[in-house]
């Protein structure tokens, strides 16, 4: 996945957030179903942020982006903000 195509997989993951927040006054009113897919959402955002990062830094350190992974879920989080 290049660049483009993660910033695009990005904004869909957004718009989907967004639309699911939409059509709720708060988070707070979301159902057992819309929470876990807003934390699916949430994974997936960080996997793909990351992801991206380490393609530009690879990049920027003379290195092939494309040798770059998505991390696993248990590293993406628990990273230090």
């Amino acid at each position: 996945m290049d660049d483009t195509e993660l910033l695009q997989q990005i904004k869909k993951l957004v718009d989907e957030e967004h639309a699911l927040l939409e059509q709720h006054t708060n988070a707070a009113d979301l159902n057992e179903d819309q929470h876990a897919r807003m934390k699916e959402l949430e994974v997936q955002l960080d996997q793909c942020w990351d992801l991206l990062r380490q393609r530009r830094a690879r990049r920027h350190a003379g290195l092939n982006p494309d040798e770059a992974h998505v991390r696993p879920v248990d590293i993406v989080e628990h990273y230090q903000q």
